[in-house]
């Protein structure tokens, strides 16, 4: 009885599915709708733009670094100024809504995990592997905790920006799919398929995610654990190695 019981409870701290949508509205005026949809529209084209430029600087520079600092401010600061944003919550089984933390830590490691072994077969693309090769210089070639700073930074200001102030904007207008078309489009200026290809991927997730929390929380911590173990365990994956001088 007890082990049967220990299990029930254990079943109800589960989450419900994603398709599931948490019962929570955050009604807006149309003043705050109209002030949202001019920051979202300017936020995109400076976003993108500058995002493009950050990825044509040279690894590892001084540039790179301030530009992509740059990126991540214009995001974050085009959410910010949109209007007002939500954590948003998750409803286990046993109708208990909770902050969303541990099941969205657990999806960044299963996205990963699925990344990962896409990584295995990519090395084996030509066209793919340049790119992805071509991304990881910068992780290669620059400051370990300068290159996670700037991912991380990033990685919060797209969520709220893409997740937060543009998802908020389109209303009912299937915000999921297309916060998801904006964002792998601003993805396409830094001209690597490979990032168009992660974006529309994990894009689809993170919009999702906030589909069915109503916020940004969900989708921000994914986004972060699953950058931090990119970064950490994709560069070796495609680290050329070194060729004796005589061998050559």
């Amino acid at each position: 009885m007890r082990r049967g019981a220990l299990r029930e409870r254990l079943d109800g701290l589960l989450p419900k599915p994603l398709s599931y949508v948490v019962p929570v509205e955050h009604p807006e005026s149309a003043l705050v709708r109209r002030r949202r949809r001019r920051a979202v529209a300017a936020t995109s084209v400076v976003g993108a733009g500058l995002l493009g430029a950050s990825l044509s600087t040279r690894p590892g520079s001084r540039e790179f670094y301030v530009s992509t600092g740059v990126v991540a401010g214009v995001w974050t600061a085009g959410g910010l100024v949109s209007g007002p944003l939500h954590l948003g919550w998750i409803e286990s089984r046993d109708a208990t809504l909770r902050r969303p933390v541990l099941t969205p830590v657990a999806t960044g490691v299963g996205a990963f995990a699925f990344f990962y072994g896409a990584a295995l077969v990519a090395r084996r693309i030509p066209v793919l592997d340049a790119a992805i090769s071509r991304v990881l210089l910068f992780a290669d070639d620059g400051d370990d905790r300068l290159v996670l700073l700037t991912t991380l930074a990033n990685g919060v200001g797209e969520e709220l920006f893409f997740r937060g102030a543009l998802y908020a904007a389109l209303g009912e207008r299937f915000p999921v799919a297309s916060s998801t078309a904006v964002y792998t489009l601003a993805t396409a200026t830094t001209r690597n398929p490979a990032l168009v290809l992660a974006a529309a991927a994990m894009g689809g997730l993170f919009g999702l995610q906030r589909r069915a929390s109503g916020g940004i929380q969900a989708p921000t911590i994914t986004h972060l654990t699953w950058s931090a173990l990119m970064l950490r365990y994709l560069p070796p994956l495609f680290r050329r190695p070194l060729v004796p001088e005589g061998r050559r």
